[in-house]
């Protein structure tokens, strides 16, 4: 069962509009393929009425709706009352699982609280409501009134009720207990549904769910990307792979591939982000870093397990950096249909280390941009040297650049001021041609972008062109800072004349 539209609409600051709970409610049945989902609480508000009236709609004519379940209270009714105007046909009812939170925050007997129950499912049998029961607490029950969870229990397995629903409500077990109180249960009450509900307050929830399928448990509560309260819940995604993977006699529905779709819409609607690193559905979960992997991925797929991203609808990534290297850089460059010889290869590989020793992030659609600027480097015997530059902007005061360059084994250095800081690098250039009797061609045109399709921070491109008495012609500067950038285009443009 996903819980997501009602247990994960607990993630602090998340709420559905009542359009997106029927979109999600849609896709988590027919896309994804859940078996239930539990999409609201009673009695919460009339935007959540009007969403569990639509999602009814749409569900009882596509024969679903057996499928849709609400929390309900032990309420004289008032619940029943709600769920008979929304439309929905089972009742998810909130009891107490512990003896605790039975004492001090009901403060009622087990034995009226039972009588209680007893009514309400009564009740809800006459409305052709079906009937499951969340042990609140449940867990803690366990583990400091197990007495009264078996009390409950016997008395539980006489109503007709469809399953008992056993939450880790605070996230306190380890998976050691939860396979052993499951066990316990299980063996004692052969013929009763249980499921269990984890949360992942110690990041032990995917953990437990393994030990509670062990156990023999029949349903399990999942919400997309672990939403939920506190720490959130078992992630569905994380289950689904453990599942399929390490416990192969038990078949599941759930279509895997369907996973990160789910999981990116339901990211968008909350503006509940995914850390990149989430198992499944993070964004750098399939992105090999490290040049040796990469290196291995094309030797017999040495760095591949069983996850492969295909699976869920997803590509491996091989990303660029400082720790990259050039089987990283292969494989990209494979994808772009790209050939590079190994002297080239080098030249680009320590080019992207330069700009990952800055921080700078490369992508996939910076390589042919870095390529072109790489190769265009070395197409002219280089005479003139850019060595330094300061480079100063003050508020109140004009930028000025302070300039030494080589000219052929000979070193200039000079300021001077302009309009920017360009600009002012730009006239002490002027300064030390007009010292040696030579003319700088006209700078007609300067266009700044980054790579078109890029994403990244890495790179700005600028493009010059430049007038001589004979022709125009252009040169183009890369870097990640944009007056950068346009020197290093200038310098290309000294060598070229």
């Amino acid at each position: 069962m996903d819980t997501t539209l009602r247990d994960g609409e607990q993630t602090s600051g998340v709420s559905f509009s009542a359009s997106e709970k029927l979109t999600l409610a849609k896709l988590l049945l027919e896309e994804l393929q859940v078996d239930r989902i539990e999409v609201a609480s009673a009695r919460v508000s009339e935007g959540e009425l009007q969403a569990v009236k639509n999602i009814a709609d749409w569900a009882k004519p596509e024969g679903y709706l057996s499928k849709v379940e609400v929390l309900t209270f032990v309420d004289n009714g008032v619940s029943l009352k709600w769920m008979q105007e929304a439309g929905a046909k089972v009742q998810n009812l909130l009891t107490k699982g512990s003896l605790n939170h039975l004492t001090h925050q009901l403060k009622k007997t087990p034995e009226r609280h039972f009588a209680e129950i007893e009514k309400v499912v009564s009740e809800a049998q006459k409305l052709g409501i079906d009937t499951n029961v969340y042990l609140e607490d449940w867990s803690n029950g366990m583990r400091n009134s197990k007495d009264y969870v078996f009390q409950f229990l016997d008395f539980l397995t006489k109503q007709p009720i469809k399953r008992v629903l056993l939450p880790d409500t605070l996230g306190v077990l380890t998976h050691t207990e939860t396979g052993a109180f499951l066990k316990e249960i299980i063996e004692r009450y052969p013929n009763t549904h249980f499921d269990f509900h984890g949360h992942n307050d110690y990041d032990l929830s995917v953990a437990n769910v393994m030990e509670a399928l062990k156990a023999g448990v029949h349903g399990l509560h999942l919400t997309v990307n672990g939403m939920g309260e506190r720490a959130g819940n078992a992630p569905l995604a994380s289950a689904v792979a453990v599942i399929n993977d390490f416990l192969p006699e038990i078949k599941i529905g759930v279509k895997e591939s369907s996973l990160y779709k789910v999981s990116k819409l339901v990211s968008a609607f909350t503006g509940f982000s995914i850390p990149d690193n989430k198992p499944i559905v993070g964004d750098n979960v399939f992105t090999q870093t490290a040049g040796i992997h990469a290196d291995g991925d094309s030797k017999k797929n040495l760095y591949f397990n069983d996850l492969l991203p295909e699976r869920f609808g997803r590509k491996r990534k091989y990303a660029l950096g400082k720790t990259s290297g050039k089987a990283n850089i292969q494989k990209n460059l494979q994808e772009l249909g790209l050939t590079l010889n190994d002297d080239e290869l080098k030249k680009v590989t320590e080019r992207i280390i330069e700009l990952g020793d800055k921080k700078e992030r490369v992508t996939k659609d910076d390589l042919p941009y870095i390529i072109s600027d790489v190769l265009d480097s070395n197409l002219h015997q280089q005479k003139v040297f850019v060595k330094s530059y300061v480079l100063t902007h003050s508020k109140g005061l004009k930028p000025s650049t302070t300039l030494s360059i080589e000219i052929e084994g000979k070193t200039y250095e000079e300021s001077s001021q302009g309009d920017g800081q360009f600009d002012a690098f730009i006239n002490a250039l002027k300064k030390v041609y007009n010292k040696e009797g030579r003319d700088l061609p006209k700078l007609v045109d300067y266009a700044v972008r980054i790579p078109p399709g890029s994403n990244s921070d890495a790179l700005c491109e600028t493009v010059i062109t430049w007038q001589t008495k004979e022709k125009d012609f252009t040169t183009r500067g890369l870097d990640s800072d944009q007056t950068v950038s346009a020197i290093k285009a200038t310098e290309k443009m000294l060598n070229l004349v």
